[in-house]
């Protein structure tokens, strides 16, 4: 594992216990954002780096019973959080690094992605990585319950315009991994860009 794999794993290794406690208002904005993926019934999605496996009822809820979903996250102790939640009802729950995912080519319908663009140690790879697994004209949600301003705020620190999720970084870093970016929201209470696989 590399060094920044294994600083992400021990920062939320850190935190799985009280991660829902600490956010107990986001089930809504996780909801929405869901429902702004334009899932069917019957679709096949992925949760990557799925935590505690927050959006896992949503997506459920959009795919239904014959739809597939799974959750994939680096970190053990995350997952057992999922569990512990009755979450592993809603999908498979996985623990395996995105940049590397077990999964055969073009197989999914979409990739719902909360928190975990900051996250990746090398993010064109990785946004390539999941555009991979994903069928042509598939789709890709980025999401936070928070926008890039608030959550600046929330952690003490000045909004950069060298952050990754800005409009300008984002759409052609996704189009060099194989993405094109569809809609781009960032809101105070809500951060979410989506796309398509391309062909």
């Amino acid at each position: 594992m590399s060094e920044d794999h294994t600083h992400v794993q021990e920062f939320f290794e850190a935190r799985a216990e009280a991660w829902d406690r600490k956010f107990p208002e986001d089930g809504p904005a996780f909801a929405a954002a869901v429902a702004e993926c334009g899932l069917r019934p019957g679709d096949r999605v992925l949760d990557a780096g799925c935590g505690t496996g927050r959006a896992l009822g949503a997506l459920r809820a959009a795919v239904g019973p014959a739809g597939t979903v799974l959750g994939v996250d680096l970190t053990p102790q995350m997952l057992a959080a999922a569990r512990r939640a009755g979450r592993a009802a809603d999908g498979a729950l996985l623990l395996a690094d995105v940049a590397r995912l077990p999964l055969r080519s073009e197989v999914l319908d979409a990739v719902f992605a909360a928190g975990l663009i900051a996250h990746l140690p090398d993010p064109a790879a990785n946004l390539r990585e999941l555009a991979r697994v994903v069928r042509p004209g598939g789709r890709l949600a980025l999401f936070h319950p928070i926008g890039r301003a608030a959550l600046a705020a929330r952690q003490g620190r000045e909004l950069s315009r060298e952050d990754l999720r800005a409009e300008h970084h984002l759409g052609p870093l996704l189009s060099a991994a194989g993405w094109e970016l569809t809609s781009y929201a960032d809101e105070d209470h809500r951060f979410l860009a989506l796309a398509a696989r391309r062909p």
